[in-house]
Order: C-alpha cells, then sequence, then structure tokens
C-alpha cells in the first residue's frame, strides 16, 4: 500500500493533439529586436535630445505591446485550430501588432533615424509585410460541423467549455491528491470525458442526448474528487479511502460502459445508470 501514496512530481496530463505548428513563444522575436531602441534612447538622453528620448523610448514600448498582443493572438488561434467548432477570435490581435510594428517602424526610421519619409514607409510597409510572412492573418472563418444538427456555433462551443471546465477542475483536484491508483484512474476519466467531448464536437446533434450526462456525471465526479482532496490529507483512514476507491471503480465503468452509447439511442440504460451514481454519491453524502 505504500507505494500507492506516491505523489507524482510530473503527473502526465491527457493534452489534445494539435497539428498546428504555431507556438505561443513564437512571438518572442518582438521582444528581441526593440532592445536596440534602449542604446538609441541612452544615447539621445546624452546628446540631450528630447525628441530621440520620446521617439525611441515610446518605440520601445509600442513593440512591446505589439509582442503582447501578437503572443495571445497566436495563443487564440492555436486554441481555434484545434477546435472542430469555433467562433473566431474576438479581436485580430495578430492584425492589431502588425499595424502597430509598421506604425512604430515607420515612425523611428523618419523620426528617430531621420530617413526620409519615402524610405521610411518604405521600412514600415516592410515591416508589416514581415509580420504577415511570418505570422500569417488572424482566423476569419467560423469553424462548424456539417449537418442539421440545430445548435448554433455558440452553443456548441458553451458546452463543450463548460465541460471542458469540469474536467480541469477535476485535474486540478486530482493534483493534490497523494496516491499514485487514484491518479492514474482519474487521468483515465479525464481522458475519456475528453473523448467524448470530441465527439460531441463531431457530431453535435448528441448534445441533447449528453447534456445530463455532461451535467450530472461530470459534476458529480468533480465534486468527489474535490472533497477527497480536500480531506484525504487531513483526515485520511481506511474507510474514506475505500469509499473513494468505490465510487471510482462506479464511475470508470460507467464511463467506459456509456462512452459509445451516449452518441446512440439508447437513453433509457443510460439514465438508470446515472440515477445509479446519484443514489451512491446522495448515499456516501457527496450530494
Amino acid at each position: 500500500m505504500a507505494d500507492l501514496k506516491i505523489l507524482r512530481s510530473n503527473p502526465k496530463r491527457f493534452v489534445k493533439e494539435t497539428k498546428n505548428w504555431i507556438s505561443a513563444a513564437s512571438g518572442s522575436l518582438l521582444y528581441i529586436i526593440p532592445l536596440l531602441l534602449i542604446f538609441a534612447t541612452m544615447k539621445a538622453f546624452a546628446t540631450g535630445n528630447l525628441l530621440g528620448i520620446f521617439v525611441n523610448a515610446g518605440g520601445y514600448a509600442a513593440f512591446l505591446l505589439a509582442a503582447q498582443l501578437l503572443r495571445r493572438g497566436l495563443k487564440a488561434e492555436i486554441v481555434y485550430r484545434e477546435k472542430r467548432v469555433a467562433s473566431v477570435p474576438k479581436w485580430p490581435l495578430k492584425g492589431m501588432a502588425s499595424i502597430i510594428v509598421a506604425i512604430t517602424t515607420f515612425s523611428v526610421a523618419w523620426l528617430g533615424a531621420h530617413n526620409s519619409f519615402m524610405v521610411s514607409a518604405a521600412f514600415g510597409a516592410g515591416a508589416f509585410l514581415g509580420m504577415i510572412l511570418c505570422y500569417g492573418l488572424d482566423p476569419s472563418k467560423q469553424k462548424t460541423v456539417a449537418g442539421n444538427h440545430g445548435y448554433t456555433i455558440e452553443e456548441i462551443s458553451s458546452t463543450i467549455e463548460a465541460a471542458e471546465s469540469v474536467i480541469l477542475s477535476i485535474e486540478n483536484a486530482n493534483n493534490r491528491i497523494r496516491n499514485l491508483e487514484f491518479n492514474t484512474r482519474i487521468d483515465r476519466i479525464c481522458e475519456t470525458a475528453r473523448t467524448i467531448l470530441d465527439e460531441l464536437e463531431a457530431n453535435p446533434s448528441a448534445i441533447r442526448r449528453t447534456r445530463k450526462f455532461l451535467i450530472v456525471y461530470l459534476e458529480s465526479t468533480n465534486k468527489v474528487t474535490t472533497g477527497y482532496a480536500n480531506t484525504h490529507l487531513q483526515a485520511e483512514t481506511p474507510e474514506l479511502e475505500q469509499n473513494f476507491r468505490s465510487l471510482l471503480d462506479n464511475i470508470e465503468n460507467v464511463f467506459k460502459e456509456q462512452k459509445e452509447k451516449l452518441l446512440q439511442e439508447d437513453l433509457f440504460d443510460l439514465d438508470v445508470q446515472i440515477e445509479v451514481l446519484a443514489k451512491q454519491l446522495k448515499h456516501e453524502g457527496i450530494v
């Protein structure tokens, strides 16, 4: 039993695989390039050039703002690309970053480096083109699943995101449980839950038939896991551990049995299984 209570130092989590090549760190170049403006600002300060100080320091701040917008835009694109159903990002962050970089480059070249207007404009246009070529445009089309499923993109996304939020809560609670056996089993439960969410994204017409499962089952699992995580370190007893193991038996088995039935018409059996779980949770004092 002692080896079952090993605390995981680096627990492996199930993460959706994405074929997107974009990395959130891809915007790091915008943090490095404007470092030259720090030296330009220091030089302007040493010579008493107030315009140079303002232009170079302001340009550095503008580049940092563009870098932040770009990084957020890349992260938003990653989320967009790895989902089957998704709305376009609320703000065109990459486009905004590109415009800021172009205007800043033009301003620094014209007012800071004292190039001609046309040469400075060429620098600005080149910076804008470089941003587009390196990082691309913001997503502009909504992603949905073909078919007459009767749901809007917002309804599908909100359902999936709400369920994903509960799964993340379960995983956070699992990280606080010092029991390798329970950790592994809860990981499997979360992986199965995400498999169901992937199938729902591919077949949104099943949302109506799975809504009760997502709400009742996931929420109950979250309450069970969070409750055990909050109490087992302070008052761990063989009885508490066995009760939680019994609940995990039920939860894991039903997940396995229902993963295929959820997307079929076998609703009666599903409702019976959920009612059985609800009664057990109530008996254990969880709900």
